[in-house]
């Protein structure tokens, strides 16, 4: 191997190297980007937090219902499971589950229903309508 070969190879591995690294700056940079956004949202979300803790009456004690999501997707799960052939709507299956009947509320069940749909366990025989996958 002559000298001017090996300052071929010798360029062009520096010029691969050279791109792999702009390559992995640019990487470094939108991570660092969103690194900072997150942890933005995270201070964003902790404030709030705190906002609402201070609102929160002391003697307020969550249900079991607010303080596990496992044991809501259970009951949820375990009513479907206990009338297998019965078509849900959220409100009613709130009222069965003695779970409050505000807007926000369904709006988390309709969420949870979703998931469990997508999952394969309920499929959804009408608009806001539920019923466990046969």
């Amino acid at each position: 191997m002559n000298v001017a070969e090996l300052l071929r190879l010798l360029r062009t591995e520096h010029d691969e190297t050279t791109a792999r690294a702009d390559h992995l700056r640019e990487q470094i940079e939108r991570l660092a980007t969103a690194l900072a956004e997150a942890e933005a949202r995270l201070a964003e979300l902790a404030a709030t937090r705190k906002v609402i803790d201070g609102l929160t009456p002391p003697d307020h004690e969550p249900t079991s219902a607010q303080t596990g999501t496992g044991t809501v997707y259970q009951r949820i799960v375990t009513a479907f499971n206990e009338h297998p052939e019965k078509v849900f709507r959220v409100h009613d299956l709130h009222e069965q589950l003695g779970l409050p009947t505000d807007e926000p509320s369904i709006n988390v069940t309709r969420s949870r229903l979703g998931r469990l749909a997508r999952q394969g366990f309920l499929e959804q025989p009408g608009r806001g309508r539920y019923q466990k996958r046969t």
